[in-house]
């Protein structure tokens, strides 16, 4: 099989949200070996490492996002990587003893043409040390049933754009992709209904400035108002900051 991997900086406009429980204090041993052997070594059959995160509230979280093509090609690469590929077999122990729990998997596609994340940021060299100034906010909304084109438009055409008012820089926007799972040997979370945004932030201060101006905001309040019947639970939201190797995402 022979896998295009010249076009690496996408489009991918199906993604995985992967949110990884770990062993306590073993989060800075995941990241040494991801970011040493298994970044390139995915994204040479096919797939992107489109970005990976400490949590910052949560200090035995793995967080990170992977980028397909298509369906199609997620089929194709995943056995690829781990039914046949050197650098899993040679590393996937040393991986999976730092890992409580990797199957809180969300399966998902760019919400509208264009609003997934790209790769196409700078990925420092291996060794590189050192964390982005930069925060990172993703926010998981469950919705109650599939997510329809009003609540796209709600999501696309006013609450972002309060966001962005109040400060946030959003970067990828997506819902659940329905596809079956077709790696089965990794799961996914199943019969959900997401809208996944990513926004950044220029640091910490930037971020507190922009939580102090969503209160002031009466178009925030008015769309999340308008959202929330529409909701199966309040929204998820992860504050993260890129670890050494992940692409560049912001200033």
């Amino acid at each position: 099989m022979v896998f295009d991997t010249d076009s690496a900086t996408g489009p991918y406009p199906i993604a995985e949200l992967r949110d990884y429980t770990l062993e306590p204090g073993q989060r800075d041993a995941l990241i040494d070996v991801f970011e040493r052997h298994l970044i390139e070594t995915q994204e040479d059959v096919g797939m992107a490492v489109l970005a990976h995160f400490r949590d910052l509230d949560r200090p035995d979280r793995f967080v990170w996002f992977r980028g397909f093509p298509s369906m199609e090609a997620r089929g194709e690469s995943l056995p690829a990587f781990y039914l046949h590929g050197e650098a899993w077999r040679t590393h996937r122990d040393t991986a999976n003893a730092t890992m409580i729990d990797s199957d809180n998997v969300l399966l998902l596609r760019e919400a509208w043409s264009g609003a997934g994340l790209t790769g196409a940021g700078a990925r420092p060299p291996v060794g590189a040390a050192g964390e982005d100034k930069i925060r990172i906010l993703v926010t998981t909304y469950s919705f109650a049933s599939p997510v329809d084109a009003g609540s796209l438009e709600l999501l696309r055409e006013r609450l972002l754009p309060a966001a962005r008012a109040a400060g946030a820089r959003p970067l990828a926007a997506y819902a659940s992709e329905y596809a079956q799972n077709n790696f089965p040997r990794l799961p996914v979370r199943e019969g959900e209904h997401v809208f996944v945004w990513v926004a950044a932030f220029a640091g910490a201060d930037a971020y507190g400035r922009y939580r102090i101006a969503l209160r002031d905001s009466t178009a925030w309040r008015d769309a999340q108002s308008e959202l929330a019947w529409r909701l199966s639970k309040p929204a998820e939201e992860r504050r993260l900051v890129p670890a050494a190797r992940s692409r560049a995402l912001g200033d």
